[in-house]
């Protein structure tokens, strides 16, 4: 069933400042449409009816003046009097008859011309009528000859058409241009905010975005604004407490060690490890609370930062159970030291679950949006699909089957997580190709 509203709406442009020109343009356009078609049915066709009902007048006149006398000077005097006076170029030919069919290429005043002759002069008078530049030819068969005339166009036609279209076409593009330029000044501000909120949403500054536009934009724009302190601020109070914490929490262990340092080794070793644990945690803590952090995006290179974090992991050692894949150059603004941290996570639980990993980077997308993702997929046991979810809860470890977070605080893929959304991105798990698990970071370009 063909639904009017939803084919409109398909139809209609997706950005603001196109329909927003829309609501502009289209009523003034129709309102001059409209007027235009009022012009043409009645102004336009009622002058040019009461000036070819005119002429057609005077027409008659002149084949009664022609009729009525027949005397050779005497019509020639007549009509050369009628021509001077009426504006016409006027001719007698004695003898001569029209060419038939004949033909009306003026149907204005070959219409009007019939009406006339029929009422007037009451006698079948055949006349054939054309347009000859700016003159209308129209020749009259008479008793004896032809009457023939040339008259001006603007004395049959309203002349004032070519006029009032081409007034009409230049007002309509003069409104365009205004109404562009106007609706380009009012949407800017809305598309910078925009920008700005989806650059912060990606991790991304943007050191001079101000409030401008009409007062609504200012208002949403200082919103923001505000909005976007206060998230900073609370980010930052959250890592110096942690931070704090951290350290205070560093000291008394510190204390513990030196003196476990002084026990004897075998009653020290288990406390040894439980304290070395609690540092581990402490720092997976730290790392969790930094989050989005303090540090700028900057254009990165990827394969690099890629192949960077994979020989971190390997450290040197059995370098060929890992294996990249790209094609092409993928430069992007990222937090270079946080989405290097993201990678390590992924890439070392592969290598703790799997005896192969790759890593593989590919670029997608169409022309208004495209992505990068890295893709590291192990050949390890892989976790349940209905459990990948909850693999992302902080502090969680998984209590079958693969654990991501064995030997760790359980933070490993919240932290990849959080960062990879704090880069407008997002982490997913799936099936890998291999056998094991799949995990997926697509990065908006």
């Amino acid at each position: 069933m063909w639904r009017p509203l939803q084919a409109l709406r398909k139809t209609m442009p997706q950005r603001l400042f196109g329909r927003s020109l829309i609501i502009i343009v289209a009523p003034v356009v129709l309102l001059q449409g409209v007027v235009t078609f009022a012009f043409f049915a009645r102004h336009y066709d009622t002058m040019t009816r009461h000036m070819s009902q005119g002429v057609a007048g005077e027409i008659a006149f002149l084949v009664n003046l022609v009729e009525t006398h027949r005397d050779p000077k005497t019509r020639t005097a007549l009509l050369d009097m009628a021509a001077r006076s009426m504006g016409y170029q006027i001719s007698y030919l004695p003898g001569q008859r029209l060419r038939l069919p004949v033909e009306h290429r003026a149907p204005h005043i070959s219409y009007i011309l019939t009406y006339v002759f029929d009422n007037q002069l009451g006698e079948d008078h055949p006349f054939s009528s054309r347009v000859i530049g700016r003159y209308v030819d129209i020749s009259v068969e008479l008793k004896h000859g032809t009457l023939r005339l040339l008259i001006p166009a603007e004395r049959v036609f309203a002349g004032t058409a070519e006029v009032f279209i081409l007034w009409m076409v230049v007002s309509a593009l003069i409104l365009l241009a205004i109404a562009i330029i106007f609706l380009r000044n009012q949407v800017r501000p809305i598309e910078r905010l925009a920008l700005a909120a989806e650059a912060f949403g990606r991790g991304r500054t943007v050191p001079d975005f101000r409030p401008r536009g009409a007062t609504e934009v200012r208002s949403a724009a200082e919103a923001f604004i505000t909005m976007r302190a206060r998230i900073e601020r609370f980010l930052q109070q959250r890592t110096e407490m942690l931070a704090a914490v951290s350290h205070d929490l560093k000291t008394p262990l510190t204390r513990m060690k030196l003196q476990l340092a002084m026990m004897d080794e075998s009653d020290a070793a288990p406390l040894i490890e439980d304290i070395v644990e609690m540092e581990h945690m402490l720092e997976g803590y730290l790392e969790f609370a930094r989050g989005e952090g303090g540090e700028a995006a900057s254009d990165t290179d990827l394969v690099q930062l890629v192949r960077e974090t994979c020989d971190a992991a390997t450290r040197g050692k059995a370098a060929d159970r890992i294996t990249m894949q790209w094609t092409g150059e993928f430069i992007l603004p990222v937090k270079r030291h946080a989405l290097r941290r993201c990678l390590s996570n992924l890439i070392d639980n592969a290598l703790k679950h799997g005896t192969h990993v790759q890593v593989s980077l590919l670029a997608h997308g169409s022309d208004e949006q495209r992505f990068i993702d890295i893709i590291v997929d192990d050949d390890g046991p892989g976790i349940p699909e209905a459990r990948r979810e909850e693999a992302f809860r902080p502090f969680h470890r998984l209590d079958e089957g693969r654990n991501l977070q064995a030997g760790g605080s359980g933070l490993g893929l919240a932290i990849a997580r959080d960062i990879a959304r704090a880069h407008g991105g997002e982490l997913g798990l799936d099936d890998s190709p291999m056998g094991g698990l799949r995990a997926l970071i697509r990065l908006p370009v």
